[in-house]
């Protein structure tokens, strides 16, 4: 339940102060033992806590997924395996699992999107993480255009898509090889770039590491660069960009 939801209902008369103080009285975290869930996250972040799954332990998984969906209604899991993602549908039928991006969810139905967010790839290859990128980012509300295998081996395809790419709120660049892609996209637009470098490559890109030094380099500016294969950051960071350009730094009152 979200703070407003509480005070909706007191204000209608269906929940008491003393149930409502209870609520805000809780404890930031909820002790499980093997994991400490951050139930406060939302009020401090915006955003709920969300589960890395890959080497958790079956049991582990199950529990901290079930609990955080219990108390928010919805829950995102990031880097499933097939077999995670059998065991949590086995429990949740509505569970989705999409096996490209590895991302394993429990959407609400209603939710409503602000904005819109850029994803460019420079090839198909770097997909999987840019799909990771974007389905966090719409988890979180914010509407996604995908713009992919646009890399600068043939740049007339960035240019055709430049008019759709400025008119986003922010923009993520994911790309492997050398990484330049985000340099160019630097160049055309007046939004911030998240570039996303990624493992895809031959031998010299050095499992992603080419791109990432290429990216770090850059001379175009506005450009911010997260960590190799990085999906689930860089749609994180493109959220709370998309989220404060619309509304100045304040809550948006249909999130």
């Amino acid at each position: 339940m979200e703070v407003k939801e509480v005070l909706e209902q007191v204000r209608s008369g269906k929940m008491s102060v003393e149930d409502a103080e209870a609520f805000f009285r809780r404890q930031p975290l909820e002790e499980l033992g093997y994991a400490k869930l951050d139930t406060h996250r939302k009020l401090r972040s915006g955003f709920a806590e969300v589960v890395y799954c890959s080497g958790k332990a079956d049991e582990h998984l199950c529990q901290i997924y079930g609990r955080i969906y219990d108390a928010e209604g919805e829950v995102l899991g990031t880097r499933a395996s097939g077999e995670q993602a059998a065991l949590i549908q086995d429990r949740y039928k509505e569970a989705e699992y999409d096996p490209l991006s590895r991302i394993l969810k429990i959407e609400k139905k209603d939710k409503k999107r602000i904005g819109k967010i850029a994803v460019c790839t420079a090839g198909t290859a770097d997909i999987p993480v840019a799909e990771e990128a974007a389905q966090t980012a719409e988890f979180f509300g914010n509407n996604v255009e995908r713009i992919y295998d646009v890399g600068v081996s043939g740049i007339h395809r960035l240019l055709s898509k430049v008019e759709i790419i400025q008119s986003a709120m922010c923009v993520v660049a994911v790309a492997g090889m050398e990484g330049a892609l985000a340099s160019v996209i630097g160049g055309l637009v007046d939004k911030p770039v998240i570039a996303v470098p990624t493992s895809v490559g031959y031998g010299a890109s050095m499992n992603g590491l080419s791109a990432l030094l290429t990216m770090i380099n850059s001379c175009a500016n506005g450009i911010a660069v997260v960590n190799i294969d990085n999906g689930y950051g860089a749609g994180y960071m493109a959220a709370q960009i998309n989220r404060l350009g619309l509304n100045g730094g304040k809550e948006d009152k249909e999130l």
